[in-house]
């Protein structure tokens, strides 16, 4: 059900939305620290996260996940192969761009959300909404100029952040389609547990070790676990049921603004000025979307 004063949940989709992407935008720096293979980070990540909220769905959600339909389970495995893609492709673009510019790029998701819900499903986008995505993307791409007319592994570093920006938004759209009808435990932890999987086989076929990392390493996972990923995706994914998926995707775009803050503040990556200047309009159009969600589409 979508928030509205008559459900009481008018203010709290909102308040859960800021709660997410303060959370994420602790990813990009977590990820930098743990100084680890992308691969291995990612597995990590997911299966801590996946093995905390076991005994927690089972005890609230066992009975909806024993009932579930082979079509929703065959949903939910689909949308975990999206998102341990994501994270994939994602998580090694930081190996090539500053954590701006693969935060700003990974961001364009509402893009790819809104094309999807216009040629695919044919759902109307309102025009305060569509300009608001258009603005919020035009803010990524002044983030990340400086690497697209650069090097070829910086190319490459947003070839892979561009890529996981398509394969989160499919994981929003899937997700969207089941938090419709299934809780939150009983959609989380099988897509997550599903995600864990298939990057724990692509990590197994890399050929590179599993164990043996610094200590410091195995606790940047557990933080990504509880912060980014438990608290962060999760909180997206309960907005899912309240509010539209391109709503929630634009309002993620207020992670590169966060990122590059925190990079600056712990990584001491000093913030360029398109990259200040991309961060503002992504505020704008977060602003507009907000508005057009808030009425409906009206003016």
């Amino acid at each position: 059900m979508r928030a509205s004063t008559r459900s009481g949940l008018t203010w709290q989709p909102y308040l859960v939305l800021a709660l997410g992407v303060f959370s994420v935008s602790w990813g990009a720096i977590l990820v930098r620290l743990a100084a680890a293979p992308a691969l291995w980070v990612g597995a990590f990540r997911l299966l801590t996260a996946s093995a905390i909220l076991t005994p927690l769905a089972l005890s609230r959600s066992g009975g909806e996940l024993r009932n579930m339909s082979p079509r929703d389970l065959g949903l939910m495995a689909v949308s975990g192969i999206f998102l341990g893609a994501h994270f994939a492709t994602w998580i090694s673009s930081l190996s090539y761009i500053s954590v701006a510019s693969s935060v700003a790029l990974v961001s364009t998701t509402p893009l790819f959300v809104g094309l999807a819900a216009r040629f695919l499903f044919g759902q109307r986008v309102p025009a305060r909404m569509f300009l608001g995505i258009a603005l919020a993307t035009l803010g990524g791409a002044i983030i990340s100029w400086g690497d697209l007319s650069t090097s070829g592994e910086s190319i490459w570093g947003d070839f892979l952040a561009v890529l996981g920006a398509v394969t989160v938004a499919a994981y929003f759209l899937i997700g969207r389609n089941l938090r419709r009808r299934v809780s939150l435990l009983a959609y989380v932890t099988p897509t997550y547990w599903t995600a864990a999987i298939v990057l724990g086989l692509a990590l197994l076929l890399s050929g590179q070790p599993i164990l043996g990392y610094p200590m410091q390493a195995y606790r940047m996972v557990l933080l990504l676990a509880l912060g980014p990923q438990i608290l962060g995706h999760s909180s997206f994914n309960w907005a899912l049921g309240h509010l539209s998926p391109t709503f929630v995707t634009v309002t993620i775009l207020g992670e590169p603004v966060g990122s590059t803050i925190l990079a600056y503040l712990v990584l001491h990556e000093q913030p360029a000025t398109l990259e200040l200047l991309g961060g503002a309009v992504i505020l704008i159009g977060i602003c507009l979307c907000s508005r057009a969600e808030a009425t409906g589409g009206r003016p």
